[in-house]
């Protein structure tokens, strides 16, 4: 039997050790080609939630992706399916060269060399750096920055892209040329974010999460066209 190629959340509740309840109940599935926008106010899980995905951070309930548990001895495959981006770039990005640091997932997967200076090549070309190899990550600018943290994720051919506020922080220009980037990707995509803006341009589907808990999950623009909604729960 073929794997399902979903994320699939079962009862997943998470604490943290100061005791203080992050995700309570969350029962989510992601299919193959969504784009899937988390919103919330700071505070409501969204962050926490996404850290699941790869391991990072492990609740009660159940997490699968494509039919696997997230367990030790899977975690490895589980992190190659799932591209994860961080806020901020500078957790990504701690090579001395934009080419060192896009390879080193795949040098982290045991990929051969040849292999991997396509990967990066292929991965700065859809981040539109190509040219950048050699330049020091700390010299760059904020949007560079931000595509750099996809490229580093891309080199490792990830089927889910993960990403937690990708827009905080940048000009109005760098943030359009994110949001174009990640509409011409083909992954399945879980974006984080309060830019209601841009989760417009980008998903299909809105979670929204407050205090941890669920209160809405449906079409984008029947979630975002819902004022009253936004408002009740600190969106707008």
């Amino acid at each position: 039997i073929e794997a399902q190629r979903m994320i699939n959340i079962q009862n997943l509740s998470f604490n943290y050790p100061d005791g203080r309840h992050a995700l309570h109940q969350i029962n989510l599935q992601i299919k193959p080609g969504e784009k899937v926008a988390l919103v919330g106010p700071n505070g409501a899980g969204k962050s926490t939630l996404l850290l699941h995905l790869n391991g990072v951070l492990q609740g009660k309930g159940q997490i699968t992706i494509n039919d696997l548990e997230i367990s030790k001895k899977n975690l490895a495959y589980i992190r190659s399916l799932i591209g994860m981006v961080f806020q901020n770039p500078d957790d990504q990005l701690f090579s001395l060269t934009v080419a060192e640091d896009v390879a080193f997932g795949p040098t982290c997967q045991g990929i051969e060399k040849e292999t991997i200076k396509i990967k990066v090549k292929e991965a700065l070309r859809a981040v539109q750096l190509e040219g950048f190899e050699d330049r020091n990550p700390y010299h760059l600018s904020g949007g560079e920055k931000k595509r750099a943290s996809v490229a580093t994720v891309l080199s490792m051919s990830p089927e889910y892209l993960v990403l937690d506020e990708p827009t905080s922080g940048l000009d109005p220009r760098s943030r359009r040329e994110l949001i174009s980037l990640l509409r011409s990707l083909p992954q399945t995509m879980i974006i984080a974010s309060h830019d209601l803006a841009m989760v417009n341009e980008l998903a299909d589907r809105v979670v929204v999460l407050k205090n941890g808990r669920i209160v809405a999950d449906g079409a984008k623009d029947t979630i975002l066209s819902n004022k009253d909604f936004l408002l009740e729960n600190d969106l707008l």
